[in-house]
């Protein structure tokens, strides 16, 4: 089992930053490839990033693409996600997932066995 525990979301103005962070617990947490999705309200689960164990290898959606940095400290057992220059449509809740593995079907929900409980995120305009 491992659990996951987000924080760092809030209010900020478009444009503005923030540094989301994933608490993880259990067992083998530095053996799961980690990711960020978000979803807006009336909307999917979208992803947004991701990581491998080693934190060699990462992945993002083009729509957060040069703007988030996806990271991970495995001494601490935490993953992060830095977020510039966002804006309101970047407005969501934002979880933290966890896969046993790095391969095919990076960006699809189904794939992560473990989930955070999510952090609000809003962007003003």
């Amino acid at each position: 089992q491992v659990q996951l525990v987000e924080s760092g979301g809030g209010l900020v103005q478009a444009g503005g930053s923030l540094r989301l962070s994933c608490a993880a617990s259990g067992r083998a947490f530095t053996r799961y490839t980690m990711a960020w999705f978000r979803q807006a309200p009336g909307k999917e689960r979208d992803f947004a990033a991701a990581i491998s164990w080693t934190g060699g290898r990462t992945r993002y959606a083009d729509s957060v693409k040069g703007r988030f940095t996806i990271s991970r400290d495995n001494a601490n057992n935490t993953v992060y996600l830095q977020m510039n220059s966002l804006k309101p449509e970047d407005t969501a809740v934002y979880y933290c997932a966890a896969a046993p593995s790095w391969d095919y079907g990076l960006e699809s929900s189904g794939k992560y066995n473990y989930w955070g409980q999510g952090t609000q995120v809003t962007v003003s305009s």
